[in-house]
């Protein structure tokens, strides 16, 4: 599959607009046949006596002769602002700009703007001077950070258009000590259309995948004639999440203009990454063999609990970002103090609930297998078929339970990464390149891992024992085998339950 994201800039026109109170719904185009009138510099602005307020800054998405596709699916854009030094029009510090912002879209050349969007933001300049502050640095450029701009999560139009204004009231202080503004630039950013593709062809193929081999284990556990243990339902339950973030409902945004979907998406990855979680933390404590309450929920409360308030925090934030820009494109949680405190808290009860969600993992880790090498010093007093039979049962476990980690380690650096990818431009000028293989390998190893743990977990009809001729459902000396290690039921313990219990009357 191409790069997941294209980054595209844009650089903005400047446009006279002498009638705006006379036309509210004026849009002004940038090129074209019904052109604006254009300015070239701001000293032009200033000779022919034009007023700050009557310039319109206009951007047209997407650059000329080229159109936007839904197959896109979102569009982000962000903000750089050319700021020259001038010794009377300094930069203040902590200076705010006001940004009376305008979208509107159209399908063809020849029809009228619609509006979707109008709003007065209020954004943060943080930008440094390099050089003294003389007059022999006048005209010399700040160096600033990016300003989020603008987010949609659907791209349902060919083309757009952006009317930016810096409205100036020196009375009230709107626009007052920003530097002499030369120029604004925006950076599009939208996902590539082949690497949609390749992303709904995998959700297409997966989700059948995984529902088939869903049905299968449900039907071997409701063959049995106990009822399912913990283990047995969180397996059941991560395949639904697993089925959730695969069904490819992705295709509807390509004919409807759901701006929803991204808030959507974040919701249903949520949930998957709260249930693998909380299958970590349950798979470990079930294969603990010396501990009494198990199969419960309520037994893992101090595990699940972090998950679950790193899990509320994520959506709140989410809620609070993604949510408000349904209504407002333009909404971005990090301009203002209260907000990117707001945010930050968020983020940090989330991380700190993911640090102490690892320990407590590790530490599980750590009992499981200290458990199971204290175990196999009874191996060798068993029959040759038994021993053999145990062996591949705690061999099978290490195995998985290495799989797991390295999961979890994968799991753990995407969701760092993606959010480091999604975030640099409103922190700072870190940037990393996460290329297509990253998301669909990820994508891949999450469900080959659901697909591979209901398949070795689905409770097995076979009998083992040292008489296998009796031909019944282990009623006699046969044995159920199967991986689950919970409580003694009618069909009997499980294997490594009865391993532990063996060694116990020894």
């Amino acid at each position: 599959a191409p790069s997941p994201t294209t980054a595209v800039p844009y650089m903005s026109v400047k446009c006279i607009d002498v009638r705006k109170n006379h036309h509210k719904t004026k849009w002004l185009m940038p090129w074209g046949p019904n052109h604006c009138e254009k300015l070239k510099d701001f000293d032009e602005a200033v000779s022919r006596q034009i007023e700050a307020n009557d310039i319109v800054f206009a951007v047209h998405v997407p650059l000329p002769s080229k159109e936007m596709s839904p197959w896109f699916q979102f569009m982000l854009f962000i903000m750089q602002l050319d700021i020259a030094f001038k010794m009377d029009n300094d930069l203040k510090e902590n200076a705010e700009i006001t940004l009376d912002v305008s979208l509107a879209y159209r399908d063809d050349t020849f029809d009228d703007w619609e509006e979707i969007a109008r709003a007065i933001e209020i954004r943060k300049l943080k930008c440094t001077f390099g050089s003294p502050k003389t007059l022999e640095s006048e005209g010399r450029h700040y160096d600033c950070d990016f300003l989020p701009f603008m987010e949609i999560g659907s791209v349902a139009h060919k083309y757009y258009l952006i009317n930016i204004r810096l409205p100036v009231n020196e009375r009230k202080g709107i626009n007052v000590g920003i530097g002499e503004i030369k120029d604004i630039r925006l950076v599009g950013i939208h996902q590539n259309g082949g690497f949609t593709k390749v992303w709904f062809a995998m959700k297409t193929f997966l989700t059948p995948s995984i529902l088939i081999i869903m049905v299968w284990y449900w039907r071997r556990i409701t063959l049995m004639t106990r009822a399912p243990v913990l283990l047995e339902k969180v397996i059941f339950a991560l395949g639904i999440s697993m089925t959730f973030i695969n069904i490819p409902v992705e295709w509807f945004s390509i004919g409807f203009d759901w701006t929803w979907m991204l808030l959507f998406g974040d919701i249903r990855q949520g949930i998957f990454y709260a249930m693998l979680l909380s299958f970590w933390i349950i798979f470990c404590g079930e294969h603990m063999m010396d501990q009494n309450e198990r199969n419960r929920l309520s037994g893992y409360w101090k595990q699940v609990g972090p998950i679950a308030v790193g899990s509320f925090c994520l959506f709140i934030f989410d809620m609070c970002e993604r949510g408000v820009q349904l209504k407002n494109p333009f909404y971005s949680i990090w301009t203002t103090e209260v907000g990117t405190e707001l945010a930050m808290a968020f983020i940090i009860v989330a991380g700190i609930c993911l640090c102490l969600y690892f320990l407590f993992l590790c530490f599980m880790v750590f009992q499981v297998f200290r458990n199971i090498s204290g175990k196999q010093s009874s191996l060798p007093a068993m029959s040759k078929a038994r021993r053999l039979h145990y062996e591949g049962l705690i061999f099978r476990f290490k195995f998985l339970m290495l799989i797991t980690l390295a999961c979890a380690a994968m799991t753990v650096i995407f969701f760092i990464v993606s959010q480091v990818t999604e975030g640099h431009w409103k922190w700072g000028d870190l940037t990393i390149q996460v290329n297509s293989a990253f998301f669909t390998g990820i994508y891949g190893m999450w469900n080959l891992y659901v697909f591979a743990l209901m398949f070795l977990y689905a409770p097995s009809h076979k009998n083992y024992g040292e008489d296998q001729s009796n031909g019944d459902l282990g009623v006699n000396r046969g044995e159920e085998l199967q991986l689950t290690t919970t409580i003694t039921h009618v069909d009997g313990p499980t294997e490594v339950y009865k391993l532990s219990r063996k060694e116990a009357q020894e």
